[in-house]
């Protein structure tokens, strides 16, 4: 019988993403607020709000949906992209142009689930 990595690194991930939310909170990291992150995801929608969407640039790249996903993580790899520590360079253009609380709240409106239920 063949085992599925897949449960271990889920909750990896979810243990990661809990931590980092821990951590924005110690810091006094902005609290987000869903219905100011719903008018803030025009450009988001473009890419992650599309089912198997692909970019291809700078390369092909097949965007993940992120409708659901923990917000502390959303906010963690906005910064990231800011920062330059990941480097796509689109994300890393429209997340320069973002305050902390703008990452806060987009993350708080992707975290409940952001268009999940309306895009099919």
């Amino acid at each position: 019988m063949k085992h599925s990595n897949a449960i271990p690194a889920a909750l990896g991930a979810a243990l990661v993403a809990l931590a980092a939310a821990n951590v924005a909170l110690a810091d006094g990291a902005p609290v987000g607020n869903v219905d100011k992150g719903a008018m803030k995801v025009q450009m988001c929608q473009g890419c992650h709000g599309i089912e198997g969407w692909r970019t291809a640039f700078p390369e092909v790249y097949k965007v993940p949906r992120i409708a659901g996903q923990h917000p502390a993580y959303i906010v963690k790899a906005l910064g990231e992209y800011k920062s330059g520590e990941r480097s796509h360079p689109s994300m890393r253009a429209i997340a320069a142009s973002l305050s902390d609380q703008d990452m806060a709240d987009v993350a708080a409106y992707y975290g409940q689930g952001g268009l999940a239920s309306k895009v099919k």
